[in-house]
């Protein structure tokens, strides 16, 4: 008897991870539905990390980057598939969340799939941390590390790759980062799902949006937007796949004199090439899943929050910076050829305020150019004396 159960689990022990193991009724690892629900369903993969911890056994886990040097956080042979992505990074230099880029490659493009200010892709905007969750993205501060500016910062977005991936981040500071610490957790197969779709998050800014009207004009007749055309462009994308969300920021530095809301924008999404939208919505908070403004504020759902509230106090009070989020998990935008995501800054582009974005989508490659990142110095927020005075001088 014992020698069998020997047998047996060296036989077990043998077994290819991906062929005469089949995990739950055949499916492939990447197929099993996650959550609480299927954590019972057997799984065959090879579980991973990529961290920095200290190689010595020491304690001294944290590496600091130099200003302009590049660190790389992951480079993984597949097939495989990104699970969890942790960090957290610190520096004495203002607005240093701004500066540092986070890069992705999937199976040895030569344009990044991911290409965001690190605190934009992971759900808060202007430079800024705030704590707030969500079902892919959430963000972890407070005490202490608010001033300092420091945060955990977390992603659950799986990111397959068939024969490689490459995750950097790049300091374009002037100073150095005191210390960047980080996770990689990933699982390995003997194959990937042919229709394993490759992850992209795309950061983009106007500044200052162009307004198409004066808002301090009353004398004209309410403006229209029947078609779109000057609306904020949060993502731009050809190809086939389907749009999964976005971060969008807010710097509410033109408002309407005695209606200080930056809202009623409509978002309008256009597929395929369409002249007018598949999907046409009613406001902005309407498209982020509240109502009536944000009357409460920061809020934190599975799918949709406000992740960085500003002030907002009285009806013409001073707004300020909002960082706002809607997640497309449940009901994600499909597309064959193309996609045009977009929305108004205010009613009919009335805003000419300072907006950014965080695009999250999955699509086959090859994917188009991003457009050109800014330099460092061009991605900065306002200062909040800078954005007030701009707001009371409109209102």
């Amino acid at each position: 008897m014992l020698r069998a159960r020997r047998q047996f689990l060296a036989l077990a022990a043998a077994a290819p991870l991906a062929s005469t193991a089949q995990p739950a009724r055949g499916l492939h690892p990447v197929e099993i539905p996650g959550g609480l629900s299927h954590l019972f369903l057997e799984r065959r993969a090879r579980t991973r990390r990529s961290s920095s911890y200290d190689r010595t056994g020491g304690n001294a886990d944290g590496i600091p980057l130099a200003a302009g040097a590049t660190h790389v956080l992951a480079d993984l042979k597949g097939p495989g598939c990104i699970r969890h992505l942790w960090i957290t990074l610190h520096s004495l230099e203002e607005h240093y969340l701004r500066r540092c880029v986070l890069r992705a490659w999937w199976d040895g493009e030569a344009q990044p799939s991911i290409e965001c200010p690190i605190a934009d892709f992971f759900g808060v905007g202007h430079g800024g941390i705030a704590s707030f969750w969500s079902l892919p993205l959430n963000m972890i501060t407070g005490g202490d590390s608010i001033p300092k500016h420091r945060a955990a910062m977390n992603c659950f977005f799986p990111m397959p790759f068939a024969s490689s991936a490459r995750i950097t981040v790049e300091n374009q500071g002037t100073q150095p980062l005191r210390a960047l610490y980080y996770y990689v957790d990933w699982e390995q197969y003997d194959s990937l799902p042919e229709n394993a779709l490759r992850f992209h998050a795309q950061w983009r800014r106007r500044f200052p949006f162009p307004a198409q009207y004066d808002v301090a004009d009353r004398s004209r007749p309410q403006p229209l937007n029947p078609d779109g055309r000057h609306n904020y462009v949060i993502l731009e994308a050809v190809g086939r796949g389907h749009y999964v969300g976005c971060v969008l920021s807010v710097d509410h530095i033109n408002p309407h004199p005695g209606f200080s809301w930056f809202g009623e924008g409509d978002d309008m999404i256009f597929i395929d090439g369409e002249e007018q939208p598949s999907l046409h919505g009613t406001g902005t908070e309407d498209y982020f899943c509240a109502a009536w403004g944000f009357p409460g504020g920061a809020y934190s759902t599975p799918y949709h929050g406000v992740s960085l509230a500003g002030r907002m106090t009285v009806p013409d009070g001073y707004a300020g910076k909002w960082s706002m989020f809607r997640f497309h998990i449940e009901d994600p935008i499909c597309f064959e050829k193309s996609i045009r995501v977009t929305i108004e800054s205010g009613h009919a582009n009335g805003h000419a305020n300072d907006i950014s974005s965080v695009a999250y989508w999955y699509q086959r490659e090859p994917h188009a150019p991003f457009p050109a990142l800014p330099p460092a110095e061009q991605r900065l927020p306002l200062s909040e004396l800078e954005s007030l005075r701009r707001f009371w001088r409109t209102l």
